[in-house]
């Protein structure tokens, strides 16, 4: 498959009227990769919805599915998204390797960064809460910090994913399944009766799931998860908008992260990028509790991008 050979991280297949284009996203940019005819296309959409469980008679709503895939010896979860269009369907493909899962060394361009997150992980109970858009490492990110803690601890840990992207080694890990009943709400339910360490909750998508997160930290656990926010002040205008008390922010709230990925153009780091983050934390976080609807003029992403260019990390179109 040409688009794992070019580490591509989605395949999108855009219908036209004549043809369909086919756009692959690598390093975060999407690229046009070629156009194929509307009949190869319909064959090509009816064998993913076949492989991956999809009802393939419907086409007037959106479905989901997963694909395993295997490539030059290598393990590939192929995540599948259809979507409604005008007298057809558009087809996403999320490309998911699963052979190896990057450390928390690897995944930071500035080794104070991952010392901080590190840092943050000898709490034993509370949120620690990652953000930014679709693309950002988000997931990535966790998986790396759950891994951490597995290697280094007796820790037992559970999942609660939609869907599971990567096998995680000694850990629990539960698929969401909303057509059977399994939501996030009860499998947060069912995962505080198993007695974890550590909780791992894919997103946070609405009110109901976020009242358990903080609930599950306020009875003695130690809860990683993720949120859609433009930044970190903005995680907390959300949350406060679901309806999180202020009071439940400050008791249990450890720390924010928002991530950006930075493609880098060092030779030995060919189409890898790496994370930086800007983070709320101790006193900063603190204050922004105390005032979270005061503007955020502070562009830290801005003073990392320019660093990382400044040590030749990256490009100078990259850092704007």
């Amino acid at each position: 498959m040409d688009a794992i050979d070019q580490s591509a991280s989605d395949i999108h297949f855009q219908p036209q009227q004549e043809f369909v284009e086919v756009h692959l996203r690598i390093q975060g940019q999407r690229i046009h990769y070629k156009e194929i005819p509307t009949a190869k296309y319909k064959l090509i959409l009816a064998y993913f919805k076949y492989t991956g469980k999809l009802d393939i008679g419907e086409s007037r709503l959106p479905q989901q599915g997963v694909i395993s895939y295997k490539q030059a010896d290598l393990l590939y979860t192929l995540r599948i998204s259809t979507l409604p269009t005008n007298n057809t369907e558009s087809l996403s493909i999320r490309i998911l390797p699963q052979e190896s899962t990057q450390s928390l060394h690897e995944l930071f361009l500035f080794p104070n960064q991952f010392s901080q997150v590190k840092k943050w992980l000898n709490n034993k109970t509370g949120v620690i809460l990652l953000t930014g858009p679709t693309g950002s490492g988000k997931t990535t990110t966790l998986y790396a910090m759950l891994k951490s803690f597995i290697n280094e601890y007796n820790y037992h840990t559970i999942t609660l994913e939609d869907p599971i992207e990567k096998n995680l080694e000694n850990a629990l890990q539960v698929q969401i399944n909303q057509s059977s009943g399994l939501t996030y709400q009860a499998g947060l339910k069912a995962v505080l009766r198993h007695d974890p360490d550590i909780i791992m909750v894919g997103e946070i998508r609405d009110k109901a799931t976020a009242e358990f997160v903080f609930h599950a930290a306020y009875t003695g656990h130690l809860v990683l998860t993720t949120l859609h926010a433009k930044d970190t002040h903005g995680t907390i205008l959300r949350l406060l908008d679901m309806g999180i008390k202020k009071l439940d922010l400050q008791q249990n709230l450890i720390a924010i992260a928002s991530l950006e990925l930075l493609p880098l153009k060092l030779q030995k780091f060919n189409k890898q990028r790496a994370a930086i983050i800007e983070r709320l934390e101790g006193q900063t976080l603190s204050c922004a509790l105390t005032q979270p609807k005061l503007t955020h003029t502070t562009d830290d992403f801005q003073k990392l991008r320019r660093k990382a260019f400044a040590y030749g990390y990256i490009s100078e179109e990259s850092c704007y």
